[in-house]
């Protein structure tokens, strides 16, 4: 009755006022008596205003800058993930990215849809808001530092990293007197030029040093804390040269930038001696996410603004002050890292790109069109390579690195990524670069983040281990090894409890790892190791509670899906344990249709689709991750569906064909176990009359009577299946479930899908 006087109330409200606003409207035609308005007279003029609309609409400067941002967004993001597929930090296909935009690829061969898309009035929004991004990442650049650690290993780390700064910087100067005559724009003076081509030769990214240190999981090592530190130092020194050199070109002359120092001096030690405590004080008094809110955020970010915006007044550029902003925040790790989270997204998936994209609009490779400019883009890439891995080499050869180490942090040194574009294109906009010399010197930056990883994996091929005469597997050889994948604590602990189920009384003769996988991109060097303490402390604790030996593996990946198979088939693992995760869009018309999930689009989807794995999981209710792990793993794979069932003591296994008879041996490995009472149900009634199936339960009848029992029913009551523990199901008999819409699905308990 209520919803009948709901639906007339809102039928007469909406058609009253509807008929209202009609007659007022009708009335209002009288009114337009002596003016002069224009009609359109047919249909086909009516056709012509809407198309001319549509053109003004799509010609607007903010549906333009839209557009930019969906097509940034989306190359960069593809581009990215073709480069973690390759082994390589993300932000070298970001920055391809951008070069492909612009006219090196698209410009030069679809200079239509260049023009359409990056129309030249339109690249001042897309500057400023590519600014605003740089800003956001310089503040996180600079709360990443941890100054803490600076100042523990400060000794080494400043001799290798003033020493990585020097040995490039003076030999950039050097190569700026040989082409200072060709390249050095108009009015421009030799020592604004050879300070910037200095400082272009010096630059580390830390951002990517840290990612890559991170995903070769040599974070913990001597050699990873040595290069996270001298890249924190590189850092500092480098922004406070830059600052240096852009007072200089600024002012016009080294007296001159003299004042312009004096500013910044006083504005660093206000910052240090004055903000710095305030600040120290609110983060103390608000350092937990709920008491951070709308008012202390404004603090914080207030802060950034006017400290990016006094630097770009002062003449050093607005980026130093963002830098500075952050270094002075809240030491505290915790109250970083919510901090962190708020701002990283927008920041690096939004509006990073767009800088990135701008870049590439000014990167023009066509213009090196003759041998002599290809000659002097390869001497800038030499002159950068060899002064920066030298430098730093040599440094830590001399603090005492053997030459493994010391030839690693040179490699290390040696990466520019991000930090670079940004130097770049700050010489650009101060007029001290012309587009030839700046595309040559972004070239360089890609190269020399390129080659990071593959000068690594030879320095390492150079001097690996020879291998033992006993192998440390030889140990392992016969035994059950388990390894389980979780995404987080509570789902650990459930993984661990199924595999003590499974081998608790052959702990002798089994081995379980637990792995704990995080992107490099969600992960900061500061918080490593709480991160992982706090991870795999309840895993530990639930370990010593169950008597059952686990060993932990912590890896910074940019690539979970792929590392999480690679460690299993590498280790040479007899079961695989992950926990089933839901895509948001999983059984939606666009999730079936594109593959949609959480990161957009998963291109590794996709690629199934199109060369048919894709089948296998049709119409099943599996994540994108589950997906990649059962396509790829070599070894079974149990896919466990968590119901909060916290005993395996009653476990039920459906077979839905002969095929499915694989299952027993794990129904053995419970009873044996566990002491599990396993229901073995012929769902078919075909698996009766299998031999294999017959004698394999037999076999377990006669080793533990009363453990386990075959049914034939094919209608399973409700009560039976809530008094289980666990369903124990093959993924081709899952997948029918599935299909039929079993009422199976929602009265089931837990449930163990096992790839064989």
């Amino acid at each position: 009755m209520g919803k009948i006087k709901n639906a007339l109330f809102y039928v007469g409200i909406i058609g009253g006022f509807g008929a209202l606003m009609y007659w007022i409207i009708s009335k209002g035609k009288h009114l337009e008596a002596g003016r002069e308005i224009s009609t359109s007279a047919s249909e086909t003029a009516h056709w012509d205003d809407f198309v001319n609309a549509m053109a003004h609409n799509l010609t607007h400067p903010l549906a333009i800058l839209l557009a930019q941002i969906v097509t940034i967004i989306f190359v960069a993001r593809f581009f990215g993930w073709v480069s973690r597929k390759i082994g390589q930090p993300s932000v070298v296909g970001e920055i391809i990215a951008g070069v492909i935009l612009g006219p090196s690829l698209v410009g030069m061969y679809w200079p239509e849809i260049s023009a359409m898309l990056f129309p030249k009035e339109s690249l001042g929004n897309l500057q400023f808001l590519s600014q605003i991004g740089l800003i956001f990442f310089m503040f996180v650049i600079g709360m990443e530092l941890d100054l803490k650690v600076l100042r523990n290993k400060a000794h080494d780390a400043v001799v290798i990293s003033h020493a990585s700064i020097i040995f490039p910087f003076a030999l950039g100067v050097g190569l700026a007197y040989f082409i200072y005559e060709r390249f050095a724009p108009e009015g421009i003076d030799f020592l604004s030029f050879a300070l910037f081509t200095g400082i272009a030769m010096s630059v580390t990214a830390f951002p990517v040093l840290a990612r890559i240190v991170q995903e070769r999981n040599i974070h913990k090592t001597r050699l990873g804390a040595i290069a996270i530190t001298c890249a924190a130092a590189d850092d500092i020194t480098a922004w406070c040269i830059l600052a240096a050199v852009i007072a200089i070109v600024k002012a016009g002359s080294f007296v001159s930038a003299l004042y312009i120092m004096a500013m910044a001096i006083i504005y660093v030690f206000l910052m240090l001696k004055v903000v710095r405590p305030f600040l120290k004080r609110v983060g103390d008094l608000n350092s937990t996410r709920e008491s951070l809110s709308k008012p202390v955020v404004a603090i914080f970010l207030l802060t950034l603004i006017i400290s990016s915006y006094v630097s770009e007044i002062i003449g050093i550029h607005a980026l130093f002050g963002a830098f500075m902003a952050g270094v002075i925040m809240p030491e505290s790790g915790k109250f970083r890292n919510i901090f962190i989270e708020k701002i990283e997204d927008v920041s690096v998936i939004v509006l990073l790109p767009l800088f990135f994209v701008f870049t590439g609009l000014r990167t023009e490779i066509g213009l090196l069109n003759d041998s002599s400019l290809w000659a002097t883009c390869g001497w800038i890439i030499a002159v950068a390579v060899g002064g920066k891995f030298l430098g730093s080499t040599i440094a830590a050869k001399f603090v005492g690195q053997n030459w493994k180490d010391a030839l690693s942090i040179g490699a290390l040194m040696n990466t520019r990524g991000l930090m670079e574009l940004v130097v770049l294109n700050i010489g650009y906009d101060l007029g001290v670069l012309t587009t030839e010399v700046f595309t040559m010197m972004v070239l360089m930056a890609l190269i020399t983040t390129f080659m990071t990883g593959p000068s690594l994996d030879l320095i390492n091929y150079i001097w690996r281990k020879p291998k033992s005469i006993v192998p440390e597997e030889i140990g392992m050889k016969g035994k059950y090894r388990i390894l389980i994948s979780f995404a987080n604590s509570q789902s650990g602990r459930t993984l661990l409890r199924l595999a003590s189920a499974l081998t608790k009384k052959q702990s002798s003769n089994t081995g379980v790892t637990a792995l704990h996988l995080s992107l490099s991109s969600e992960m900061h060097s500061f918080e490593l190791k709480d991160y992982e303490k706090k991870m795999f402390a309840p895993i530990l604790v639930e370990s010593e509670i169950l008597e059952q030996p686990v060993a932990t593996d912590f890896k910074v990946t940019n690539d979970i899906n792929h590392d999480i198979t690679a460690q299993a088939n590498q280790g040479e693992y007899d079961l695989l344990l992950i926990g089933l995760g839901q895509s948001i869009f999983e059984g939606t018309l666009l999730g079936k249709v594109l593959g949609f999930t959480t990161q957009i689009i998963n291109p590794d989807r996709l690629i199934d689709k199109f060369i048919g794995k894709e089948g296998l999981f049709e119409n099943s209710p599996f994540d994108d991750r589950t997906r990649h792990i059962v396509l790829s793993a070599k070894m079974p794979v149990g896919i466990f569906l968590d119901k909060k069932n916290e005993e395996f003591n009653r476990i039920f296994l459906p077979v839905f064909s002969p095929e499915d008879d694989f299952l027993v041996e794990y129904a053995q490995k419970f009873i044996h176990n566990n002491a599990s009472q396993v229901t073995v149900m012929d769902a078919t009634g075909d698996s009766k009359n299998t031999t294999e199936m017959r004698e394999k339960v037999r076999h377990i009848e006669q080793i533990a009577p009363n453990h386990i029992a075959m049914r034939s029913d094919k209608v399973i009551n409700k009560e039976f299946l809530q008094d289980q523990d666990l369903m124990l199901v093959s993924l081709e008999s899952w997948k029918k479930l599935v299909d039929s819409h079993s009422v199976w699905l929602t009265d089931t308990p837990s449930v163990l899908i096992i790839k064989p």
